[in-house]
């Protein structure tokens, strides 16, 4: 242990160097709670937001509500995706830990904001929406830095074992984000944010007090031409993105409309400006001369692949089980947020039993075995859903999801490992914010392509089965007729928040009391669901697709990108010749 004391001749130092045996593990043990407490956050809104829109009074099928919804999940996804390569830079000039200290303290704020929302209707929706992305800009700064900050403290042939367990965390924490918001939603809809308080405040005096600067810090500055193209550039194309869902004109989608256009074409333009940006300046934000190294390019491209396919699994499992298969099962809609997280955990123990043994073999073998193989097994199980019947028997479902944890856990480990290890000391904090920029960009990514994908696979069969049905329970045909124009957006949003659509949607004609009616049939648990059946194995058969062609680019990606990792400033000190010019 180091000494403390301070007398002649000494200077006070930290409780721990990098040599001691003991710190390693100090900052494992904390960054991976950093991670898990920002991958818990990225996804336990998705399934407590049933809970929460009832909490602040806005109804999923008003169209006007459905941008709401989209900025309560796409908010603080987006802020992290834009602001984590520029905090990643910021640790290389300031220190890594500095930042990652700052991020735990921002997040532990907005936790408390969040749980004390005042307001009611659209001003509670905001709060929500701002705070969770000031949450996000916290997010930012602890991805950004946590698997610098491990690849600094860790010898080149542990750092695999070490960034596979903060990368278990880091997805796994999107797992059992659904599990815990579906519990607490339960109780209390404010519970999904108190549960961040105290572990934010315990992670903060924690790594306050634990975690020092071992790195090698880069002089400079921000590069803020950089900062903001990148910023503005991905947030327009995101936004485009977020609104292509909603309806327009007449049209399932938005993806005709004028603002959806100009703001896909304009952030793509601003992405290309930034690129240009990079190349010229001093000290740019995101050094593109990285992806040069093959491991470094190659490994980002299938991170982001891979991270689109899985966020795009996540929502189409959580509407499939809350909008059709526990209704039809007899579960009441308010009750599907629970029971979806609880039947979705095979997911999350395939991960947690692949994830850390993968890292710790890649260590060993090498990453692309790993990276390749679980990439392949992944794409797999997309098509295995695919197969499957809508309303299927448990037990096959669980296993098709277990083997996608596995696969899932089997890639993303070594993968990370196989990126941080890939780059100079000095470039690590910046790659760090670059592979979390890719990985949180294709979450983000994800829920614009695959709900457009799944509107357009409801537009083309909803709206006949969904006339036919109200026709055949003695509805008019005018009033089943304006229900069946009702945009197949906000359908998929009331299954997804755990609402029945009919009685909402017909409540208002008068129907229900009208003679000759079934509305008890209507308003039952197996109507809706056996409706939305057909029309929804169609979008699945799409999405699922595509899925399934990003995995298998994850995995041909992963398979050319393998290579030695670069060695360390102290095993080129001491391993690597010199030779001495001639006097």
């Amino acid at each position: 242990m180091t000494d403390l004391s301070v007398g002649p001749g000494r200077v006070r130092r930290p409780r721990y160097d990098r040599d001691h045996p003991r710190y390693k593990w100090i900052a494992l043990t904390n960054t991976t709670l950093g991670v898990l407490l920002t991958a818990v956050n990225s996804s336990i809104l998705l399934i407590s937001l049933p809970a929460i829109f009832r909490g602040v009074g806005m109804n999923p099928l008003d169209a006007s509500n459905v941008g709401y919804l989209l900025w309560m999940l796409m908010g603080y996804l987006l802020a992290t995706a834009v602001l984590v390569v520029m905090f990643g830079r910021l640790g290389d000039i300031f220190g890594r830990v500095r930042i990652y200290n700052l991020g735990f303290a921002v997040f532990a704020v907005c936790a408390v904001a969040l749980s004390i929302d005042p307001g009611h209707g659209t001003a509670g929706a905001l709060w929500i929406i701002v705070w969770r992305i000031v949450q996000g800009v916290g997010g930012a700064m602890l991805t950004a830095n946590s698997s610098a900050i491990l690849t600094d403290a860790f010898p080149a042939n542990q750092r695999g074992t070490a960034l596979g367990i903060n990368m278990v965390a880091a997805v796994a924490g999107s797992f059992l984000g659904l599990l815990i918001g579906g519990v607490l939603s339960e109780w209390d809809w404010r519970a999904v944010f108190w549960v961040s308080v105290p572990i934010a405040v315990i992670g903060a005096v924690w790594s306050y007090r634990s975690l020092h600067e071992v790195g090698i810090r880069t002089e400079g500055r921000l590069d803020w031409a950089g900062t903001i193209t990148f910023g503005l550039g991905l947030t327009a194309l995101l936004t485009g993105i977020t609104y292509g869902i909603q309806p327009y004109g007449g049209h399932a989608t938005g993806w005709t409309s004028p603002f959806v256009l100009g703001s896909v074409l304009g952030g793509l333009l601003l992405l290309v400006a930034f690129c240009v940006v990079e190349t010229r300046v001093a000290q740019p934000m995101f050094d593109l001369a990285l992806f040069r190294i093959r491991a470094f390019g190659l490994g980002n491209f299938a991170n982001l692949m891979a991270s689109i396919g899985r966020g795009g699994m996540q929502f189409m499992l959580i509407i499939w089980l809350q909008g059709i298969w526990l209704p039809l099962h007899g579960y009441d809609f308010e009750s599907t947020p629970l029971w979806a997280g609880i039947y979705m955990l095979p997911l999350t123990v395939g991960f947690l039993a692949a994830g850390p043994l993968s890292g710790w073999l890649s260590d060993r073998y090498g990453s692309r075995p790993f990276t390749t193989g679980g990439a392949l097994i992944t794409g797999a199980t997309f098509i295995a859903l695919l197969i499957i019947p809508v309303d299927f028997d448990y037990r096959l479902f669980a296993l098709i999801i277990l083997v996608n944890g596995l696969g899932s856990g089997l890639f993303f480990s070594p993968n990370t490992a196989a990126i941080m290890s890939s780059v100079p000391a000095a470039e690590r904090g910046a790659a760090s914010g670059m592979r979390g920029t890719l990985f949180n960009g294709g979450n983000a990514l994800s829920m614009g392509i695959f709900f457009s994908l799944m509107v357009a696979g409801l537009a083309a069969g909803l709206p006949d089965a969904l006339d036919a049905g109200l026709r055949d329970q003695g509805v008019s045909a005018s009033a089943a007729a304006e229900v069946a124009a009702t945009p197949p957006v906000a359908s998929m949003f009331a299954a997804f928040l755990g609402f029945n659509p009919v009685e909402e949607l017909l409540g208002p004609t008068g129907e229900l009391t009208a003679p000759g009616v079934h509305a008890d049939t209507l308003t039952g648990q197996e109507f809706f669901p056996n409706l939305l059946t057909g029309p929804f194995h169609t979008g699945l058969v799409v999405v699922f697709l595509t899925a399934a062609a990003m995995m298998l680019l994850a995995a041909i990606a992963s398979w050319f990108g393998a290579e030695k990792p670069v060695l360390d400033e102290e095993t080129l000190d001491t391993e690597v010749e010199v030779p001495v010019p001639a006097r």
